[in-house]
């Protein structure tokens, strides 16, 4: 996860999702679902949220219920696409939306108490960059809470295609984008300056009639092949349809559908201040562990780094 990387074609995620803006709604049952998750983290928070900003609005998903359900004030909806920042003008309630890049955020520092991110960050090139820019847009104690495809998401669909390639053409090409894992998620909130940060995932798996209907819901929701290194030729007609039978082989049911797995990584980080709690100094303890569980303590011998009980230790 190098701040150097240069993973994805950004001017291809934009079209991408420009294309999708018109009818995002007719596929948008992931987003719905996520952006529930979310609002409900969020209502289990004691806190109100004046200003608040949702980054890679898309169709109003989450945005909506939080202006419905949350207690917020202004809510900004930002999205990297233009035609999306348009749809976003149709959402529900009274709205402020802007075109904005998460890699180059237009806003000043400090100036939102929250910041949400609903399954957008992971087409991403600088991901530390843009979590950095996040943690400085939020005041003292803001919320960053956010979502991501990651882990082995869609990895029935990885297989498939790499077996077809391989089989029909002789090699293989990058297809699906490459996922952060949850402990590198974690880790990263962590070095991007979060505090208080904590990183989880669920898994989200959708049943399919074939796989042909799994790659159309994928554009239709905005999700397609924007790597770098993606091949510029058309795919073969035989390479689609030996995927769609290698899917289908391997990961079709009784009833002859398939399933797609989606691995949703969750972060939740706070800008730092002086108001949060902080962990206790080392050796400032007035009570011990071993005590309160009844068990001897066992420390560490400093010369073979190996476990010693607390009556074999030395005077």
């Amino acid at each position: 996860m190098s701040d150097a990387m240069n993973v994805f074609d950004r001017s291809l995620v934009r079209r991408h999702r420009d294309r999708a803006a018109e009818r995002i709604g007719d596929f948008s049952f992931l987003f719905d679902a996520v952006a529930q998750s979310m609002a409900d983290r969020l209502l289990d928070i004691a806190r109100t949220f004046p200003t608040c900003l949702d980054l890679g609005s898309r169709g109003n998903e989450l945005a909506d219920i939080l202006a419905e359900k949350a207690d917020t004030g202004l809510l900004v909806r930002s999205d990297f696409s233009p035609a999306m920042a348009e749809a976003a003008q149709r959402g529900r309630s009274p709205r402020t939306v802007v075109a904005a890049d998460e890699e180059h955020l237009p806003f000043a520092a400090a100036s939102f108490e929250l910041v949400t991110s609903n399954l957008n960050l992971h087409w991403t090139n600088d991901l530390p960059g843009a979590l950095i820019q996040i943690r400085q847009v939020l005041k003292p104690d803001g919320l960053f809470l956010g979502t991501m495809l990651g882990g082995e998401t869609l990895h029935e669909l990885r297989n498939a295609w790499l077996q077809a390639e391989i089989e029909q053409e002789g090699g293989a090409s990058p297809r699906l984008s490459p996922l952060a894992d949850l402990r590198d998620a974690g880790a990263l909130l962590q070095r991007t300056g979060f505090a208080l940060p904590v990183a989880d995932a669920d898994r989200i798996t959708v049943s399919y009639p074939n796989a042909l209907k799994l790659m159309q819901d994928l554009r239709g929701m905005g999700e397609t092949n924007a790597i770098h290194d993606r091949r510029r030729t058309l795919t073969r007609r035989a390479t689609l349809f030996r995927a769609a039978e290698i899917y289908q082989e391997e990961y079709g049911d009784s009833e002859g559908r398939i399933a797609a797995t989606f691995d949703v990584l969750t972060l939740t980080g706070w800008a730092p201040d002086a108001s949060q709690q902080q962990p206790l100094r080392p050796g400032s303890a007035r009570s011990r562990l071993a005590d309160a569980l009844g068990v001897p303590e066992r420390g560490t011998d400093d010369s073979t780094g190996l476990p010693i009980s607390s009556r074999d230790k030395p005077d």
